[in-house]
């Protein structure tokens, strides 16, 4: 696996069926083919279902969308992250506004439990104060999304330039050596380029890649 650098690009395939089954693979080796022409870390998230194929197919990192912050054992439905890794995953997203784990207490078990398998991690959060606690938790990347924003082509980083700065700031004063990302509505090289200039070292993209539209 290539080694995860900054500035970096998450692709979240979400549940579109676009990025699906074999559409996930295929959309994943783009992705690794503009990963090696332009030199830039490029990281999919793929399906849970899709993981393994696209782990198999591609040298660029893949990440899950989610887990939960449980072992393996009899619990129906649940995503421990040490299956997650075992499937060929080497990070996951926690906390997405399309995934909430609803408590701080929740997200540390997810990344410690992360931790132990040797899970990077990349919380997201929702404000300013939130990218405070969650830095306070370890993660290895954070990510400033407000949810408002979120699929509607309007990025954080043209919408609200100085609360992503903020959010940036106040992360980094919590753990200079985090790697913070924004997301939400970035739909083009300019948003991205706003995004850096504003202290983002990388951004989170989804539907303008992956959906139908």
């Amino acid at each position: 696996m290539r080694a995860i650098g900054t500035p970096l690009i998450l692709v979240n395939f979400k549940a579109f069926r676009e990025a699906a089954g074999q559409k996930a693979v295929q959309k994943a080796k783009i992705a690794e083919k503009v990963s090696e022409e332009y030199g830039i870390c490029i990281i999919v998230a793929p399906s849970f279902v899709d993981i393994a194929p696209v782990a198999q197919e591609v040298s660029i990192p893949v990440f899950a969308q989610h887990v939960d912050p449980v072992d393996p054992g009899p619990r129906t439905g649940h995503v421990p992250p040490e299956l997650v890794r075992e499937a060929g995953a080497v990070g996951t997203l926690l906390n997405h506004a399309e995934k909430k784990l609803n408590f701080l207490e929740a997200i540390a078990d997810a990344i410690y439990l992360c931790r132990k398998v040797g899970l990077l991690t990349l919380v997201c959060c929702d404000k300013v104060l939130a990218c405070r606690l969650v830095v306070h938790l370890g993660p290895d990347m954070f990510a400033f999304e407000p949810p408002e924003l979120i699929g509607t082509g309007k990025s954080v980083s043209v919408a609200q330039p100085h609360t992503l700065r903020r959010a940036m700031l106040t992360a980094k004063q919590v753990r200079p050596d985090i790697i913070a990302l924004c997301g939400a509505g970035v739909s083009c090289g300019s948003d991205v380029s706003a995004a850096l200039r504003l202290g983002a070292e990388g951004v989170l993209v989804g539907s303008v890649v992956t959906s139908p539209e």
